[in-house]
């Protein structure tokens, strides 16, 4: 019998983490409505969204009912199976990187998006380069 990983159930805790968190904010939910959803306290779901703590299958379950997803999209088996695909979750779940996106899509013009992602650039120092 294999043991598990721990490096790896890290990960995966993470990982749900950050895409709770970036389901989470599309819907426009605060954590204590997600909380409320889920049965737990706001702080609980703060410790599943950083992956401090592991969400149990039931809990994974009632969280993709109450935000109207899959479980297989929050533990990351409905995507093209990139690599790089829990980079941008955990991206995506910063405080703000949703909205500057959202933003950002909403500029009609696409000389001024490319602008904005210049000066984006240059604020980074280039490394987004």
């Amino acid at each position: 019998m294999d043991t598990p990983d721990p490096g790896r159930t890290a990960q995966l805790e993470l990982m749900i983490g950050a895409r709770l968190r970036t389901r989470r904010r599309q819907l426009g939910l605060s954590q204590s409505d997600l909380a409320q959803r889920l049965g737990v306290s706001f702080q609980q779901v703060q410790k599943y969204e950083r992956g401090a703590n592991r969400v149990a299958a039931s809990t994974l379950l009632t969280a993709a009912q109450a935000l109207s997803t899959s479980i297989s999209w929050l533990v990351g088996e409905e995507v093209s199976g990139r690599d790089d695909d829990d980079d941008v979750f955990r991206a995506l779940s910063r405080p703000g990187a949703l909205e500057i996106l959202q933003a950002f899509n909403a500029i009609p013009d696409p000389r001024t998006r490319m602008a904005l992602l210049a000066l984006a650039r240059e604020m980074a120092g280039g490394a987004a380069a």
